[in-house]
């Protein structure tokens, strides 16, 4: 049951993250690494993956789609993770601190809890993993 509402918070959090890439891309622009090639492509498409993900993650029919979707979200989860670093730096770098260590400590202690999250819920990890 608990891990079923996790399912669910997470798949609305991605497709809501997803939708969020596609209709405003300026705030994740303004924090993609400088070193990230074609940025307006690559927050397009990773909006499309969170999109995808969080399908995969809702629907309640294959284990295999749900795990593949867990795996692909952890996956994001850790491919985005420069970004979040480069933000805080960016920001703990500003005049005025930024949003501060108040905002960006948790979100880096909540980057591998939502990689572990997503494997979870996706049950590529847990008791029902073993499944063939």
């Amino acid at each position: 049951m608990i891990k079923t509402a996790l399912r669910v918070l997470l798949g609305i959090f991605y497709g809501y993250a997803g939708y969020a890439h596609l209709a405003q891309p300026e705030p994740f622009l303004a924090i993609t690494p400088p070193w990230v090639p074609y940025p307006d492509a690559v927050i397009w498409w990773t909006g499309i993956a969170e999109i995808a993900g969080a399908i995969g993650l809702l629907q309640p029919f294959s284990l295999k789609l749900r795990q593949a979707a867990g795996i692909g979200l952890a996956l994001y989860a850790l491919c985005v993770w420069p970004a979040n670093i480069h933000h805080f730096a960016m920001d703990m770098a500003s005049e005025d601190g930024g949003l501060g260590l108040i905002y960006h400590i948790p979100r880096m202690i909540a980057q591998p809890l939502l990689i572990w999250l997503a494997l979870w819920t996706g049950e590529v990890i847990g008791r029902k993993a073993v499944q063939p």
